[in-house]
């Protein structure tokens, strides 16, 4: 039986707009979002791909910035 931590949907999780972007541009996108977030660890990274972290208003305008560089405007959810 699966966790229901696992199937919960996170709707602050950029999942969607991660799983968007093309394969070389994973390290560079991750990258670019722990800088501009100042994210030291690549756990803290992925707590907030994965919705576990709530992102301030600032922070979720930055991350969609981000991803629209790269045409991916459908950044939330899984």
């Amino acid at each position: 039986m699966k966790h229901i931590e696992e199937t919960k949907i996170r709707p602050h999780s950029f999942r969607r707009g991660y799983d968007q972007l093309k394969r070389g541009e994973y390290l560079e996108v991750r990258r670019e979002i722990m800088d501009a977030l100042n994210i030291t660890t690549e756990m803290s990274f992925y707590n907030r791909l994965n919705g576990k972290v709530i992102p301030k208003v600032t922070e979720a305008e930055i991350i969609e910035g981000i991803f629209a560089k790269r045409g991916i405007l459908e950044v939330w959810g899984r």
